[in-house]
């Protein structure tokens, strides 16, 4: 009895290291033509319906010491869960794309800073949570300190 409550609670456990995340890549990644024009795409992983999961995104930037906030229209692509983030946002400061969603009832966040290049897939950060306000400024003000952005 207690062999098989030891086992549960240790299945339990992996069950909740694998839970709702993201995954960034590149758009050729997704291996669907619809996601050529994408900045990056990103899918869902540990959720059991990823057609269920509520997805959202904006980018957040910092131009001049003034923050912006665009809502971002996330392109679902043709596997269920996987999307595509097309720019829509101005050349000019610093960005970082705010993903946060949702499924069943875990929830799963991301803050990926946006280069002159592109997506900065060592600075993206994968959170377990929705992104807090603090994080997105604390990206911001870091990414804008490399590119040489006025705070």
């Amino acid at each position: 009895m207690v062999r098989s409550a030891v086992i549960g609670f240790f299945i339990a456990a992996l069950a909740l290291a694998d839970g709702f995340t993201f995954n960034i890549g590149n758009p050729v990644a997704s291996g669907d033509y619809r996601s050529k024009t994408a900045l990056f795409v990103f899918r869902t992983e540990g959720c059991a319906d990823p057609a269920k999961a509520q997805i959202s995104g904006t980018a957040e930037g910092l131009i001049k010491g003034m923050r912006r906030s665009v809502p971002l229209n996330l392109a679902k692509l043709s596997q269920p869960g996987v999307y595509g983030v097309n720019k829509s946002w101005t050349a000019d400061g610093a960005w970082v794309v705010s993903l946060s969603g949702t499924c069943d009832h875990a929830s799963a966040g991301a803050i990926i800073p946006i280069g002159p290049g592109g997506f900065i897939r060592d600075s993206s950060k994968l959170l377990p949570h929705s992104p807090t306000n603090a994080e997105i400024e604390a990206s911001l003000k870091a990414l804008a300190h490399t590119q040489g952005e006025k705070q």
